[in-house]
């Protein structure tokens, strides 16, 4: 059995509300009138924090819901890039020194701080984004999961440049996680990441919940 007493166990998940685009909630069932309290939900499969399928944009036929449990967990390394421009682009160079830690076949957080601006305007328009060299750096070294705290790996306003990004990754057979938070949280550079989105027959993509495990020793 896992020991989870040896860990601290942070939440990278945005909670589902009327802050989050995409979803919309409302009552299906009450207590007063049906006896029990059930909610209608519409979620966008890219809505909050959540997963990217190859098929999302093309670049395979892969779904979310052919993934395995033992596919969606790692060790991963959290890499902290300092983001001082609208729109800055994470260069390799910019975090090959910290790439230097990392063990292919493993996964890769990239923290910004970008998870801190989730109700300011900025957080969608200006994003961070992954450059091609890191995005071929990533495939290369076969990263399981890469997980960023922006609603996207690539400028969402930019096709030409969303769609490209996500070839090189989701056609490298990297998981894309976006809409990561509470990243700061974590002291250790090092965490085990566990991601579970909703297992949606011939999915694009889907939200998920994720979790990153913190030896607290």
């Amino acid at each position: 059995m896992i020991d989870l007493s040896r860990y601290i166990i942070h939440d990278l998940t945005h909670t589902f509300d009327d802050k989050i685009d995409g979803f919309t909630s409302e009552p299906a069932r009450t207590i007063d009138k049906d006896g029990w309290n059930a909610r209608t939900l519409k979620i966008y499969s890219h809505a909050g924090t959540h997963m990217d399928a190859p098929v999302h944009f093309g670049a395979g036929d892969f779904t979310i819901d052919q993934y395995t449990p033992a596919e969606l967990m790692s060790k991963a390394l959290i890499v902290d890039v300092e983001v001082n421009v609208a729109k800055f682009l994470i260069e390799l160079d910019d975090i090959s020194d910290q790439l230097s830690k990392f063990n292919d076949g493993e996964s890769l957080i990239f923290r910004t701080g970008w998870g801190k601006k989730y109700d300011q305007p900025e957080y969608k328009f200006d994003l961070p984004r992954i450059s091609d060299d890191l995005a071929h750096w990533c495939v290369d070294h076969r990263v399981k999961m890469l997980g960023v705290e922006p609603h996207s790996v690539a400028d969402t306003q930019d096709l030409e440049e969303v769609t490209r990004i996500h070839h090189i990754l989701l056609g490298g057979n990297v998981i894309i996680i976006e809409g990561l938070k509470n990243l700061e949280q974590i002291k250790s550079k090092e965490v085990f990441l566990m991601a579970l989105p909703l297992k949606i027959a011939n999915g694009d993509g889907a939200p998920a919940r994720v979790v990153a495990f913190e030896d607290n020793k």
